[in-house]
This record gives C-alpha cells, sequence and structure tokens, in this order.
C-alpha cells in the first residue's frame, strides 16, 4: 500500500515510524486512523462554521447588534480556554480513543440544548448551548492535533494537517449552506415583512424564525451520539502513555511546559489565528448585511471563505515540506493577510460585481475579506509542528495550551462588534493587521526560540 502511495506527487503524507509510537503499529491501521481522523475533523468543520450562519440569524430573532450577537463565537470558543487542561488530563486517564467518544457525545448534549432555547426563543440558552458544544470539541480538539502531528514524519506533519483541513473546510462550506437554507431561505422577505408587523405579529413571527432550528439540531444530535458510540467500537490505534525515553526530547533537564519558548510564543500566535480566522469566517454574513447586500446573497460568504481556505490546503499538500519550510509558509501568510485586509478596508464599499453563475452579488471588500480564508489556510497546520515539537512527556499538556489558545476566536470577534457597532463594520477588520504582524514575528523569529535566558536558536 505505501508503495503505490509513493508514486503520486503527494508524498509522505501516510505515516512513518512515529517518535510518539502507537500500541498498534500496522501500516494499514496507520491509513484507517488517518481516515477516521479526518471524518472528525468534517464533523469540527461542519459544527464550527455553523456560526456564521447563526450570528445573523440570532441577530435577527433574538434583536441583537452586533456585539450582542458575536457572543455566539464567544461562547463557543472560550470554553477551548476553560476546557483544554482538564482535557489533557482526562486524556491522560482515558486515552485518546475513549476522549474522543466522550467529546462526541459531550458535543451532542450541547446540540440538544438547541431545542429548548429554540422553543423558549432564549439567547443564553443558546449560548449554554454553544458553550457545552465547544467543550465537546476541546476535548476532541486537545486529543486529535496532537494525534495527526506525531502519526508520521515531523517534516510531513503540515501535509497531514493539511489534508484534515480540507476535510474540515469542506465540511465548513456546506454546512452554512445547508443550514441557511433551512433558516434563513425567505431571509430578506421575513425581514422586510417585520417592518410592518405590530408587536403582538412580529413576537410570533420571531418565534416561529427561532424554532426553525430544531430541525437541523435534532439530527445533529443524533448523528454526534451514532459517530460515539462508532468510534467506542472502530480500530483507531491507541497512543502509549507518555514514553518520556522515546519521546525525541533534547533536552530532559526541562521540568515544566513553560521552559519551551517556542510553545509559548506559538501558543501566542495561535490565539490571534484563530481571532482572525473566526472574523474572517463568522462576521462576513453580518458584514455583507450591513453594507446593504441582500441576505440571499449575503449567506453565500462564509462558504467562500472556506472555499478559498480549501484552495490554500491544497497548495499546503503540494508546497509542503518539498517546495517551502513551515517559517516560510508562515511568513507568506502573515503578508498575504495583511495585503489582503488593507485592501478590504481602502475599497469602497458600494464597488462590486455579480457572479452569473451564481447570481451573487460580491462587493470588492467583501471579495478580500473572503480572501483572507486563502491567507489563514495554512498557518494552523504550519504552527502546530513548529509549536510541539521536542515536547516528549509533555506533548498533551503542550496540546492542551495550544488549544486553549483557540480562546482567540472568542476575544477577537468580541473586539470586532464592539468596533463595528461604534465606528463600522468595514473599518472593524484593521484589528486583524496587528495580528498578522505577531504571526509574522512567529515565522520570523518566534520558532526559533529554545530558552527564556537568550537568545539560542535552534
Amino acid at each position: 500500500m505505501k508503495a503505490i502511495f509513493r508514486k503520486t506527487k503527494i508524498l509522505n503524507i501516510f505515516p512513518e515510524p512515529m517518535t510518539y509510537p502507537l500500541t498498534d503499529s500496522k501500516p494499514q491501521n496507520y491509513i484507517l486512523s488517518i481516515t477516521i481522523i479526518g471524518a472528525l475533523f468534517f464533523i469540527f468543520g461542519f459544527v464550527t462554521w455553523l456560526n456564521g450562519i447563526l450570528i445573523p440569524y440570532l441577530q435577527i430573532s433574538c434583536e441583537l447588534n452586533n456585539f450582542q450577537a458575536v457572543f455566539v463565537a464567544f461562547s463557543f470558543y472560550i470554553s477551548y480556554t476553560l476546557m483544554a487542561l482538564p482535557s489533557s488530563k482526562i486524556l491522560k486517564k482515558t486515552g485518546f480513543k475513549s476522549g474522543i467518544m466522550m467529546g462526541l457525545l459531550i458535543m451532542a448534549i450541547g446540540t440538544s440544548i438547541f431545542i429548548p432555547a429554540a422553543i423558549s426563543r432564549t439567547y443564553i440558552f443558546f449560548l449554554s448551548g454553544l458553550f457545552v458544544m465547544g467543550t465537546g470539541l476541546a476535548l476532541l480538539q486537545t486529543a486529535v492535533n496532537p494525534y495527526i502531528t506525531i502519526l508520521g514524519r515531523r517534516e510531513t506533519a503540515a501535509v497531514r494537517l493539511s489534508i484534515m483541513g480540507i476535510c474540515n473546510n469542506l465540511a465548513g462550506a456546506i454546512g452554512p449552506l445547508i443550514l441557511a437554507y433551512y433558516i434563513l431561505d425567505d431571509g430578506d422577505a421575513f425581514v422586510n415583512s417585520l417592518k410592518t408587523m405590530d408587536d403582538a405579529a412580529r413576537f410570533i413571527a420571531l418565534n416561529g424564525l427561532a424554532r426553525r432550528v430544531i430541525g437541523p439540531y435534532i439530527v445533529m444530535t443524533l448523528v454526534l451520539i451514532i459517530l460515539g458510540v462508532l468510534i467506542k467500537y472502530s480500530p483507531l490505534p491507541e497512543a502509549d502513555k507518555e514514553p518520556e525515553e522515546d519521546s525525541g526530547v533534547t533536552d530532559t533537564s526541562k521540568t515544566s511546559i513553560f521552559q519551551f519558548p517556542y510553545l509559548i510564543l506559538g501558543m501566542i500566535a495561535l490565539f490571534f489565528y484563530v481571532g482572525i480566522e473566526v472574523i474572517a469566517g463568522n462576521t462576513i454574513f453580518s458584514y455583507g448585511i450591513a453594507l446593504g447586500v441582500a441576505i440571499e446573497s449575503a449567506k453565500a460568504y462564509t462558504t467562500m471563505v472556506m472555499v478559498t481556505m480549501l484552495i490554500g490546503y491544497v497548495l499546503g499538500i503540494i508546497l509542503i515540506p518539498k517546495f517551502v519550510s513551515y517559517h516560510t509558509v508562515l511568513k507568506a501568510s502573515a503578508i498575504l493577510g495583511i495585503t489582503f485586509a488593507l485592501l478590504a478596508i481602502a475599497i469602497p464599499a458600494h464597488l462590486g460585481f455579480t457572479l452569473p453563475w451564481l447570481n451573487i452579488y460580491l462587493p470588492y471588500t467583501i471579495m478580500f475579506i473572503a480572501l483572507l480564508g486563502l491567507s489563514n489556510s495554512l498557518i494552523w497546520p504550519a504552527i502546530w509542528p513548529l509549536a510541539i515539537h521536542n515536547l516528549g512527556k509533555f506533548i498533551k499538556t503542550g496540546s492542551a495550551l495550544m488549544i486553549m489558545a483557540i480562546a482567540g476566536g472568542a476575544v477577537l470577534p468580541l473586539a470586532w462588534g464592539w468596533i463595528s457597532d461604534n465606528w463600522s463594520a468595514k473599518n472593524a477588520y484593521w484589528i486583524v493587521i496587528p495580528s498578522y504582524l505577531i504571526i509574522l514575528f512567529y515565522a520570523i523569529y518566534g520558532y526559533k526560540i529554545k530558552t527564556w535566558k537568550k537568545a539560542d536558536y535552534q
């Protein structure tokens, strides 16, 4: 089987002998493991990028401003910070496989909370459901990201993570369109009809809008439960319990996770990366509406971000590490991000064009926000291998710290929402510029730093 894959242009994607070995080392089980994890990344993407539709949906049904509406992202992503370290402790006791099953079942609890939330049209219930879903994802991501990273050679980790990114963003492209079809298919007509209703009729109409989400979330709950049971009985191999002697640590004198500067700086870079990724995917719909674009067109914008990310992931599979290194990819991604963001801010909002084959109106400023997906696509798979290599016995704790950095997706969108309400939605995108500069610093210097005491570069 490996000989077949060596004949393809995508080399070394599938695993080779590991520095953090699995208990089952058969090549076919490695390939099956990647397939199973790819399916999990599909679930991650499907659930995560629904927030891009939920924000304007809840903004309408619960009558919220931009700042209030982006608490959707805050509630979802802040759970990563609160639950990442507990997730690491759970994984130490249960192992990866049982931890993945638990994560899926916790997510199912979160999706089920949407049912009473929709019936009562209570925003805090929706936020509670999102927090629980994020808690399950924190456990899943803490298990799965290092798993796919250590499943083969470090040099090809970004390629494997890029493949996972394709699974994630393919779901992210499909999910918002599916949910929008069920809950906002008549969005423009509905919003216009609200303007002519009295208070009683408006109350009834908004209750009906809120309840449209019940069916899709019942289906998601059932799917997550079934997947959790299937994972329990799947042949997914288990990772050994922290084998320090085979860990690849070059400095055994380190006694704390905080003695790895490149990890801590990678965590900071990841914090800002996730923030700008969430801003691009979750605010572009609301930004389009703020520009006066019809909901019929704007509801496709989140999918456009996902499509540009998919393009980036494909490029990553082809280019990394054969043609470019991790830090080179980070540099290019940060520079592209700064360029696209400046163009999105500078171009007048009234300029745009219609995509004739889709009948979607696309302002140029929106197009460059969508292109942030391209600049963002390879940052995650490039930072992870640079930040967690040679952690040895600290691998799970290091992974948990990296997962905590996903809190950037909670904090930065709130800042976007506040600036949007108090200045303008367009100018709120200035917040991504310093974020990309921090990523650029990590790509140039941060990943090299071995010690806090002096500039001892690797």
